[in-house]
């Protein structure tokens, strides 16, 4: 929407109304033509478009539920905090000084590198993030992905 240089109050300094004919003639909504949204599909286009253009319509779609699978994740720290109980509760098994953990059982999909592994893990499956692979092997244990 083009813009005035000098608007015409400058001009208009002196009068009571400004050039808009009885004070009576601009004091309703009529005047900005209508309230609220009114007119945002005819007269005030421009201004609908130029504050939001994706104000109307449809954009874009969203996936059903049913397609969406759902990543269960968990990260080293947590894994290496929870591995004695994992142990206590028969959900992992102890070989030497390595504690094996397989992902199926305790129910995750992915490993995450967040946090410090201070046990010697041995972890099974399906995804590791690059980090989680290294803290894993650092600490004397490994990363294993688990073949379905």
């Amino acid at each position: 929407m083009s813009t005035r240089n000098s608007r015409k109050s400058r001009k208009k300094r002196g009068s009571r109304t400004h050039g808009g004919g009885s004070a009576r003639k601009r004091r309703k909504s009529g005047h900005k033509g209508g309230k609220g949204q009114a007119g945002s599909h005819k007269h005030h286009w421009r201004k609908t478009i130029a504050g939001d253009p994706r104000y109307f319509g449809k954009h874009g779609f969203k996936r059903p539920p049913q397609l969406q699978e759902e990543v269960k994740t968990i990260n080293v720290g947590e894994l290496d905090e929870k591995a004695e109980e994992f142990l206590e509760r028969g959900l992992a098994e102890k070989n030497g000084d390595e504690i094996l953990i397989d992902g199926s059982i305790v129910g995750f999909d992915k490993v995450l590198g967040s946090g410090q592994v201070t046990h010697p893990l041995r972890v099974v499956a399906d995804e590791f993030s690059e980090k989680a692979e290294e803290k894993l092997v650092e600490s004397g244990g490994s990363a294993e992905t688990g073949e379905d």
